[in-house]
């Protein structure tokens, strides 16, 4: 059967394909919404909501004094679920319904132009929204499939916790969990290819993350890169190219991502893949006319707020006449170690790289009472502008990084400079300060021992 009933079909249910679906919805488009699973994709049911719970529970357990019990592991996996049954009727398909989207739980494929195919007919559309998401990488390590390994999908199930974890992969994912797992009682090695953990960022801050995660009793080893897995008898070992070895209980890989593009079959409808993800223009537009992909399976920058922005740049493109492309340069970002790790823009080594003529300005969360008194005080600020304040980029390091970072972001956003932003009343004490006492670095620049300072200070006592 062909169902000729719909102005837009969504294959996808996770944060692109349900805020394209909504904003179908809104506009009085009839949509119809294809997830194989269930509504609210990875982000809901195997990513940020369960590993942020967590990592919730397990800085509560530690920030509680009640050590490494065995029976912690099991407490969070209950904690974990309950968020995520409390987080998950606002993805459910009641809720899409009731918004008039069609949504069917099924398998889908491309079966040519403006075609998708389900369990028990053919839909059409003239517009087709990919949003399928990505799954975990496994690298190919001789050894590795036999041996057995976690991923953060499957570490959800485990029942116990392993006494000795292995972690292959030192980026967000990987140190996320090291931290959760060593919270929570485990002794954990983490294994890193490159020579500094975190590598797409500035370089002190992976130095940083590194020495706090040792702090706390994590082995952290860069420069690590595997040739083979083996079993031990309990154990599994990792065998690096320079002959080191490290045995765990449990292997759990983080070593990136990759899109899911082989079971829609997409490339029938002619849309063209690279590296394993979708083409896309500015515009969101696959190779394939009428059809447009957003999210993790265009194989960009894999975040979930970047899937959301995405999708709405689709709807737009896809169901109105107001033509719109997508602008990557302020997009903020989290690492939820603790402290966090949150960046927005360009570090300093990419500034330079970019030829600008970079500044470096910045503040220390040890000189911040809020912090002072909260006992919070590991962590900065780090602010890369132009001569004149304009903001290039801004990582913070320390407590709550997530939350301050949007301070920069928006400047960035409005080309707000940072000296407007030591203008702005902060509230006192609040962590919130960081940002203006990095914004008074600027200020010392120009105006501290310079020659506009002391032109300065001369006219003020002319003036007096």
């Amino acid at each position: 059967m062909t169902d000729h009933t719909h102005d837009i079909i969504i294959v996808g249910g996770g944060t692109a394909g349900l805020v394209a679906a909504a904003g179908a919805a809104a506009l009085g488009a009839r949509a119809a919404l294809i997830e194989r699973a269930a509504l609210g994709g990875e982000c809901l049911w195997t990513g940020c909501v369960p590993s942020k719970a967590l990592i919730a529970f397990a800085r509560k357990h530690r920030d509680g004094g009640r050590g490494t019990g065995e029976g912690s592991w099991p407490d969070a996996v209950v904690w974990l679920r309950s968020a995520r049954d409390r987080i998950a009727p606002h993805d459910s398909p009641e809720r899409f319904r009731g918004l008039g989207v069609d949504v069917l739980l099924s398998p889908a494929r491309l079966v040519g132009p403006e075609r998708v195919e389900v369990y028990d007919r053919v839909l059409r559309a003239k517009r087709i929204v990919l949003a399928m998401g990505s799954s975990a990488a496994v690298p190919p390590i001789p050894g590795l499939a036999s041996a057995g390994f976690l991923t953060h999908v499957t570490a959800l199930d485990q029942t116990r916790l392993p006494p000795r974890m292995v972690i292959v992969g030192g980026g967000p994912t990987g140190l996320e969990f090291a931290q959760t797992y060593r919270r929570l009682g485990a002794a954990v090695t983490v294994l890193e290819v490159l020579p500094e953990v975190l590598p797409k960022e500035d370089p002190e801050v992976g130095r940083f993350v590194r020495t706090m995660l040792e702090r706390e009793g994590i082995t952290v080893l860069t420069a690590f890169r595997a040739a083979q897995v083996r079993s031990d008898g309990e154990s599994k070992v990792v065998i690096a190219e320079d002959g080191r070895q490290v045995a765990g209980d449990e292997l759990f890989v983080a070593a990136g991502r990759r899109a899911n593009t082989a079971d829609a079959e997409v490339q029938r409808a002619g849309v063209e893949l690279d590296a394993g993800a979708i083409r896309v223009s500015p515009r969101l537009e696959t190779t394939a006319r009428g059809i447009w992909a957003a999210g993790d399976v265009t194989g960009g920058l894999q975040f979930t707020a970047v899937a959301e922005y995405m999708a709405t740049v689709v709807v737009r493109n896809a169901l109105t006449p107001l033509s719109t492309k997508v602008d990557y340069r302020v997009v903020p970002y989290v690492t939820f170690t603790d402290p966090e790790v949150a960046r927005v823009g360009l570090t300093l080594d990419e500034a330079l790289a970019a030829g600008e003529r970079a500044e470096v300005h910045r503040a220390e969360f040890a000189d911040l009472d809020r912090a002072i008194v909260d006992g919070a005080t590991d962590g900065f600020c780090k602010v890369i502008t132009r001569a004149d304040g304009t903001i290039l980029g801004a990582t913070i390091v320390g407590r709550g990084a997530g939350d301050l970072i949007m301070q920069l972001a928006l400047a960035m956003r409005h080309g707000i400079r940072l000296g407007r932003l030591a203008q702005a009343i902060h509230p006192y004490p609040t962590m919130g300060e960081i940002v203006k006492r990095t914004a008074h670095s600027w200020y010392r620049t120009r105006y501290g021992d310079t020659a506009r300072g002391r032109l300065l200070r001369r006219l003020v006592r002319w003036w007096l």
